[in-house]
């Protein structure tokens, strides 16, 4: 089955987004965090994938408390019958091209498995100097240039929950 290119989220994707969200992860963290950073105001771009009606991927781009201006991709999430098909990284690249195309923000962190972001143009290096509540191990960016900037990261308050 082809698929279709993706789209912003909208209002009434919510639960079927977090019920994507619950298979994927396992548990409630995820869906919360999404829920919590679109109640706030906090999502800056939100895509989903839909193949025949039902949502089959997401993500999510919000702002960061610090640096000013700069995003985090997360939650990205694949339905499992689409796993393994490229849909999720097809979504890393498609929202990271996003926000150079809006100029919505120059540099977008993400949190997961370096191997898979490392594909979608994110560089673990260039985050070695970033100052994080979690991993440094598991921290890429993704932002114009080669620098390696040096900076605290704050997350906004909902990832406190995950």
């Amino acid at each position: 089955m082809a698929v279709g290119f993706a789209r912003a989220a909208r209002p009434g994707d919510a639960g079927a987004i977090e019920v994507l969200l619950l298979d994927a992860f396992g548990g409630p963290g995820e869906a919360a965090l999404a829920s919590d950073l679109r109640d706030t105001g906090q999502i800056v771009v939100e895509l989903v994938l839909a193949v025949e009606g039902r949502i089959i991927a997401h993500v999510a781009l919000s702002r960061m408390v610090a640096p000013e201006g700069w995003l985090c991709l997360a939650p990205l999430a694949v339905a499992a019958g689409w796993r393994g098909r490229g849909v999720g990284l097809r979504m890393a690249k498609a929202v990271v091209a996003l926000v150079v195309a809006l100029a919505v923000g120059r540099t977008v962190v993400v949190l997961g498995k370096p191997s898979f972001y490392a594909r979608a143009g994110f560089s673990r290096a260039r985050a070695a100097a970033l100052q994080s509540p979690y991993r440094a191990e598991n921290m890429l960016i993704s932002r114009p240039g080669e620098d390696v900037p040096d900076a605290r990261l704050i997350y906004p308050a909902a990832f406190t929950a995950v």
